[in-house]
């Protein structure tokens, strides 16, 4: 199925046939309604109907950054006992690190690869 373009969110560069639930990744003209020509990263969700589903996610790029931060701050939390400045984030009460350090255990091997390559696009900014 190709890249959906007549939906409100215009895609740029998109990865089509992408992994699970989600089968499109995004960056494009946001959907929200403003003056600017702002760029979101948007998640398509298909529907059981077929359709593109209304919990498809879209983002401020800003945000997505801060969300892959807090991705790798909590892995270094729970794995390495380390943190970092960036982002005032806490435990939340109730909540277990023991959980997130399963989790990572549990996928290692996916998260590292991704983890490399994020480096690598860094190293080159």
């Amino acid at each position: 199925m190709p890249v959906p373009t007549h939906l409100k969110h215009k895609p740029i560069i998109a990865v089509d046939n992408y992994d699970g639930d989600a089968e499109v990744l995004s960056i494009g003209l946001a959907q929200w309604e403003n003056n600017k020509r702002d760029i979101s990263a948007k998640v398509f969700r298909r529907a059981e109907n077929g359709n593109w589903s209304r919990q498809s996610e879209e983002l401020p790029l800003h945000r997505v950054i801060d969300l892959a931060s807090l991705v790798l701050s909590s892995i270094l939390m729970a794995d390495k006992n380390m943190d970092t400045d960036y982002l005032n984030k806490e435990v939340v009460a109730g909540g277990r690190i023991e959980d997130i350090k399963n989790y990572y255990k549990n996928n290692k091997e996916d998260l590292d690869y991704r983890i490399s390559e994020l480096k690598k696009i860094i190293s080159n900014l």
